[in-house]
């Protein structure tokens, strides 16, 4: 029923996220590249068989892109199904998958990043905590940690995590090539501020230790604007400035 993806089925594989295109996608191709090397490891990506947006996709929280730090944990980066496949209990067996995985291997827990008010771009947190995940930590703006721990140990946020903060004024996006949607997301955000004459200065997260050292929560995109942190959601300039006018108002 499902397949995970390796070096040998790789470039044969659809990646889910991306699958109503004959034509090369770039984001789709940046992200095989950036599965390439995270699959060596211990990368997870684990999809139904066939055309589908049905998958999970996890690593060791060690070698996971966020700035999310424990020991022995696994790292939860996207759980997504889609369409006519939703309500057959795919989800429900792909996390199962995930939990065996980590019990397997010895691991202490399992965890994701979360809000108190879900985000479009985070997996569905209400679904984790069925299953017993629990928020072991949040920041002062709403984002939390969620875990199920095995063995009583948890996870945490970085340090530097809690500062939201950056020097640039400038509408600023840190990004990875975890999500296939990035690359036209940044497209729409170069051509509004082009059009608007909105300086933009883009980050490309582009090492493990860059990510683990962000000033902020981040599961592949992190905006900040005014130098403060807005939003991981992937989403156009006009919304980004518009929820930083917001916040500031409040």
């Amino acid at each position: 029923m499902f397949v995970d993806l390796t070096a040998d089925n790789l470039a044969a594989e659809t990646l889910c996220c991306i699958i109503r295109t004959k034509k090369p996608h770039p984001g789709v191709e940046c992200k095989r590249q950036w599965l390439a090397e995270r699959l060596k490891e211990g990368h997870v990506f684990r999809k139904l068989e066939g055309r589908a947006t049905v998958f999970i996709e996890y690593a060791p929280l060690e070698k996971a892109w966020t700035p999310i730090v424990g020991e022995n944990y696994f790292y939860v980066y996207c759980l997504w199904t889609e369409g006519e496949n939703r309500g057959k209990g795919y989800g429900k067996a792909l996390l199962e998958s995930c939990l065996e995985d980590a019990r397997a291997q010895g691991r202490s827990g399992v965890c994701l990043l979360g809000a108190a008010k879900q985000k479009a771009w985070l997996t569905d947190q209400a679904f984790f905590r069925h299953f017993g995940f629990e928020t072991v930590e949040t920041t002062p703006n709403g984002y939390e940690l969620l875990a199920l721990s095995f063995d009583g140990s948890k996870p945490h946020f970085a340090p530097q995590v809690f500062q939201m903060e950056i020097d640039s004024p400038e509408l600023t996006v840190y990004y990875d090539d975890q999500c296939p949607f990035i690359h036209q997301t940044l497209e729409k955000l170069r051509r509004y501020c082009a059009e608007n004459g909105e300086p933009l200065n883009l980050r490309h997260v582009d090492s493990l230790d860059m990510a683990k050292k962000l000033p902020c929560v981040f599961n592949n995109w992190a905006a900040f604007y005014g130098g403060k942190f807005v939003t991981v959601n992937l989403t156009d300039g006009a919304s980004i400035i518009r929820a930083a006018q917001k916040a500031k108002n409040r």
